[in-house]
């Protein structure tokens, strides 16, 4: 691949973090300028109050590109919310020709078959991505083209997602004069930072546990199987916290970030009672007590979103768990006991990737690093058709770029 320069929003719950960095191959990415901030105006992933959204995405714009010195003009958003569902569907196409040789233009054939699924009113395909392919109807490979066959089947993963809340989002986004080139559901995102390909391989859950929505992604085969999201998250927990303690909203999310510990009974060296601020203070067993039971029911709605019952055959090599909420102590310890399963934290970065990416080291940036390693990998694109903003709006694109060169590029005249 050669030098590009690629820019992502993870548009979250409790945070906005924009990302801009070089990517000159997909082992080769410099990280050239993050921005995060305070997220306002959305709920569970969605857009409840557009100038709040709005604000935010604007100021989280403007940090990355005063630490990176770059211009944003375009941008890959994260999508997630309850509104998403999925599907894995077949789509099925002959090879008439006398060679039954398999060309690319088949695989599309195939592909548009595939995606020929009943899509309900208000929502729209974001993707469509192949899992496998088979010969004949029966020999499972993963690039026919070349080969021989007189029927062509490819397994696909479906991903729908509500038309209005996705119009909401990238209409936030492009008030703040970015355009935005392509559309990608956050879990899947999120796994490219980090999951293992053996992991992919082999079977595996990834739940990245955000401020508003547990996103759950399952890979099996090397590929994407199930997709879907909890609207319970961290969000949820700090709410119970203020509301069991009787604290005030932003003082229960500090003491759960400082004290919060899922597994108290193997900390011994925590007195019985916590404070933090304003006066405020808390039994540190009740504080956990509250903690572990709201991640003991999450565990547990994980598992009811399971295609299958059998989710130990599904994913033998358990759960990778990433996202904010992740960061709480003995998480996966806990996993491990109510799932009986290997359970993990998955850290984004790792070799390839160098810059400024101090911040990203953590769980909670899996998505905002994953979208930039989903473009640098070259994944399918999304199916989603994102509309320019017209002459018009290429006009003030092209005027606020200028106005930015001669505002950084220029020499400063003197007086």
């Amino acid at each position: 691949m050669a030098k590009k320069i690629v820019s992502a929003i993870d548009v979250g719950t409790t945070k906005i973090a924009t990302i801009v960095a070089n990517v000159r191959s997909q082992d080769d990415i410099e990280v050239l300028g993050v921005g995060v901030v305070p997220s306002h105006g959305l709920h569970k992933g969605i857009v409840v109050n557009m100038d709040e959204a709005k604000a935010s995405i604007s100021e989280s714009v403007k940090e990355a590109q005063s630490i990176s010195g770059m211009r944003i003009d375009s941008v890959c958003v994260g999508v997630t919310g309850r509104h998403i569902t999925s599907l894995n569907n077949r789509g099925v196409v002959a090879i008439p020709r006398d060679d039954r040789l398999v060309r690319p233009q088949d695989l599309k054939r195939a592909l548009s078959a595939a995606r020929s699924v009943h899509v309900p009113e208000g929502k729209k395909l974001l993707h469509a991505i192949p899992r496998y392919y088979a010969l004949n109807g029966d020999e499972r490979v993963e690039q026919p083209v070349g080969m021989h066959g007189a029927r062509l089947d490819v397994e696909t993963h479906i991903i729908t997602a509500s038309v209005s809340s996705v119009q909401n989002l990238v209409k936030c986004v492009r008030s703040t004069g970015v355009e935005v080139e392509d559309l990608i559901l956050e879990p899947l995102a999120a796994s490219e930072a980090v999951l293992t390909p053996q992991e992919r391989e082999g079977g595996v859950i990834m739940a990245d546990i955000g401020g508003g929505t547990t996103d759950v992604a399952v890979f099996r085969g090397g590929g994407i199987y199930h997709t879907s999201i909890i609207p319970v998250a961290g969000y949820q927990v700090t709410s119970d916290i203020a509301i069991g303690l009787g604290l005030p909203f932003n003082i229960a999310e500090n003491m759960k970030k400082r004290y919060g510990n899922v597994t108290p009974g193997l900390d011994t060296g925590k007195t019985d009672e916590v404070g933090i601020e304003n006066g405020h203070s808390a039994s540190y067993r009740d504080l956990c007590d509250i903690i572990h039971s709201r991640m003991e029911e999450l565990f547990e709605l994980i598992l009811l979103e399971m295609p299958t019952t059998d989710y130990r055959t599904l994913a033998p090599c358990g759960l990778v768990l990433t996202g904010g909420t992740a960061n709480l102590t003995g998480l996966a310890e806990l996993g491990k006991s109510v799932l009986r399963l290997p359970v993990r934290k998955g850290q984004p970065l790792g070799a390839g990737i160098y810059g400024i990416t101090d911040i990203l080291y953590d769980s909670a940036y899996a998505t905002t690093t994953g979208l930039i390693l989903w473009q640098a990998r070259n994944r399918e694109r999304s199916a989603w058709q994102v509309k320019r903003g017209g002459i018009l709006g290429s006009f003030v694109s092209l005027l606020r770029r200028l106005k930015w060169q001669k505002r950084f590029l220029l020499p400063h005249r003197r007086e």
